[in-house]
């Protein structure tokens, strides 16, 4: 009988895959059932080959072998998980296949994912995609119903191959030809580069900035308070002028001059899609952008309870309504008052009925909750408190509009204008579920008449002064990337994160993001051009073109050539000074070099010799530990002495052995142990007796 072979991009997806389809019989590599043999990869697989693969002598990095331009983009699997596709291509060589189906992520990546590893092992057979927006049982099945021809995804192919030839050719030669000439780990791309340029301006603002002394005056008639205003100014920057209208019209008596009512609708929010929900998540939650991605990504992978993360539409298909109820009752567990009201009244009928818009629907339609039931306890609290922001933006469709009254008076008082602002809610709407505008008044205050004469009856001069714009969050940074086409959304977090990494930028108190000295001098190093959002946007722009069939993949990449060849000639002829960030007196033992100050992984302080062909490093900060003191339960710093590897704790200064201790798994570590087991990284073939016996057995080792 003949077989599909299924392709997934994850071991925990494969898993899901293979139940769905009534696959039994797991194998390291792979589970099989009677009609279907459901394999993994581990992410990518395959990668672009890096120049020393084309001629040995690239290994050494020298200015006099670059641009590295190679006629033709090969590919070879990546080293540290060989072994998985070694296991797949075996498999492949099976008689029993008619066919492979993708079943990675639906989106460029992917694509591109799935696309390598069949081209590396030389694939003939008919190729079908399974394209699908959530991971559900329900969808996963009609899925498996309504393939379609591989071949309708060879544009989005093509858009993901440009992608990653762009970034290798650009960003490798560009940052070799960096590092070679200062002689100091200098990275730059087509996208990080002009992000860290965005950041960078909002520093020279925020340092050419020079804060003033403002005044303004408010006086308070009847129950209600009027602000100074004249013509579009509403601040004074001369004390003795605000004073000498606060003096002249004290005790005096306002008179209306003009009223104005407006009635106002807001209609409801669209649901959201990854950008904005990162960006709300910022705001509201602190999350960086990585780990509302991470998070979210186990809401949808893990739970099942939200459809596909990566997705750039905050739009739905029409064919989406009739769904709509059964969303309803999948979350009724959790929100039960808000879910019984709209099924029985609107029959689970979303009153914004503008959502549904297939032509604003790419890839992928907005975030939503699926039809999978929610067991809300099982959710940690930053995964119960993402998954509230989506639901409540959700479950806003079904709410009225929000209609509340403006109220505008304009006073006169003595010739100087005031003006009072007030608002009052006529329906809260779809406020009632997204808890805004608490503030507002739902009571009208006492109406106010041309001509009506209100007395002063207190006046107030407020000092203030002027401040600089604050720095960047990421939800700003994310806003500013969106704007101009930097990244997609799957990739804006790696991006900001690669930057912390490379010490280019870094993350402060409170989450707001500002260049380092490194940061700053990169940007003097890198042609204007690459540094410009406007340009990347372009190449961003085309990729869009390329995978919509209207881009022409040969025409991008040639430019691409092109562009390579003359930044790195700037490099090379560039007179431009640098200094290296976190420069000691230390010597390296090994060479003698001067060595650097870096941070590690872990966050520890390490030293790194300056000369690249030496590479020795050494940690500054003992390494932190995942054991806790038995005390005041903080993490213990690891050391090596004489009498072996040790804890101790810097708190505390408690010391314990590490050979002879001993560990009880408890029910919260028996519950970590079973995720670990169902992460992307852990085979099949582990059992929870394995992984329990390796925990404690080699707790020592962490």
């Amino acid at each position: 009988m003949a077989k599909s072979l299924v392709l997934a991009e994850k071991p925990s997806v494969a898993r899901e895959i293979a139940r769905v389809l009534g696959c039994r019989n797991v194998s390291k590599s792979y589970i099989e059932g009677n009609h279907y043999v459901v394999t993994w990869a581990l992410g990518h697989l395959i990668e672009l080959k890096m120049p020393e693969d084309y001629d040995g002598r690239y290994k050494t990095w020298r200015m006099e072998d670059l641009p590295i331009i190679p006629e033709k983009m090969e590919i070879k699997p990546i080293k540290q998980t060989s072994g998985q596709f070694r296991s797949i291509r075996q498999l492949a060589t099976r008689k029993d296949f008619s066919e492979l189906i993708i079943a990675t992520d639906a989106g460029r990546e992917g694509e591109l994912v799935a696309r390598w590893i069949i081209e590396k092992i030389n694939w003939r057979k008919p190729v079908k995609r399974l394209w699908i927006s959530s991971q559900t049982d329900r969808a996963i099945t009609e899925g498996f119903k309504n393939l379609k021809p591989a071949s309708d995804f060879d544009k989005l192919y093509r858009s993901a191959v440009c992608r990653s030839e762009a970034d290798w050719l650009i960003g490798l030669n560009i940052s070799r030809a960096l590092t070679t000439k200062y002689n100091d780990s200098l990275s730059a791309g087509r996208v990080q580069t002009p992000t860290l340029s965005m950041i960078l301006e909002r520093e020279k603002r925020i340092h050419a900035f020079r804060p003033e002394p403002y005044w303004t005056i408010q006086v308070q008639v009847g129950e209600y308070t009027a602000n100074w205003q004249r013509g579009n100014q509403t601040r004074l920057f001369d004390q003795k002028e605000a004073e000498a209208i606060a003096r002249r019209i004290k005790s005096q008596c306002a008179t209306v001059q003009k009223t104005e009512t407006k009635r106002k609708t807001e209609r409801q929010p669209l649901p959201y899609d990854l950008t904005e929900l990162q960006r709300d998540a910022n705001r509201h939650l602190g999350f960086s952008a990585k780990k509302t991605l991470n998070v979210l990504q186990n809401l949808y992978e893990h739970y099942k309870i939200v459809t596909y993360p990566r997705t750039d539409s905050r739009y739905l298909t029409r064919d989406i309504a009739a769904t709509m109820p059964e969303r309803l009752k999948a979350i009724s567990s959790v929100y039960g008052e808000e879910t019984r009201q709209i099924l029985h009244r609107q029959k689970g009928k979303a009153l914004a009925d503008f959502v549904y818009n297939d032509s604003k629907v790419g890839d992928h339609h907005a975030l939503i909750p699926t039809e999978e039931p929610v067991f809300i306890n099982d959710l940690s609290i930053d995964e119960r408190n993402l998954y509230d922001m989506i639901i409540t933006r959700f479950l806003a469709l079904f709410y009225p509009e929000y209609q509340y009254e403006t109220r505008k008076a304009i006073l006169d008082a003595d010739g100087e204008t005031f003006i009072i602002r007030d608002s009052v809610i006529i329906n809260p709407g779809f406020h009632l579920i997204t808890r805004q505008d608490k503030e507002q008044n739902s009571r009208p205050k006492a109406s106010l008449n041309k001509g009506q004469a209100l007395s002063i009856s207190k006046t107030d001069i407020l000092q203030q002064m002027t401040e600089p714009p604050a720095r960047l969050s990421e939800a700003d940074l994310l806003t500013q990337m969106e704007k101009f086409g930097l990244g997609t959304p799957a990739t804006r977090a790696d991006i900001i994160e690669k930057l912390i990494q490379s010490e280019a930028i870094e993350r402060n108190a409170g989450g707001r993001l500002s260049t380092t000295s490194k940061g700053k001098q990169l940007i003097d190093l890198v042609n204007p051009e690459l540094k410009s959002p406007e340009l990347t946007s372009r190449w961003e722009l085309e990729l869009e073109n390329i995978a919509k069939g209207t881009g022409n993949p040969s025409k991008f990449i040639e430019n691409i050539r092109e562009q390579t060849q003359q930044l790195v000639a700037e490099v090379k002829d560039s007179d431009q000074d640098y200094k290296i960030q976190n420069l000691t007196a230390t010597k390296c033992p090994e060479c003698g070099s001067l060595m650097k100050e870096s941070r590690d992984r872990d966050g520890g302080r390490v030293l790194v010799c300056t000369n690249r062909s030496c590479g020795f490093r050494k940690r500054k900060d003992p390494k932190i530990s995942n054991h806790r003191c038995p005390h005041c339960h903080k993490k213990m710093e690891l050391h090596k002495g004489k009498a072996g590897v040790y804890f101790q704790c810097r708190n505390c200064g408690i010391v314990e052995k590490a050979e002879k201790m001993e560990k009880k798994a408890d029910k919260r570590e028996t519950r970590h142990l079973m995720n670990k087991m169902n992460s992307s990284n852990e085979d099949f073939g582990s059992s929870l007796a394995d992984a329990l016996k390796a925990a404690l057995g080699n707790d020592t080792q962490k």
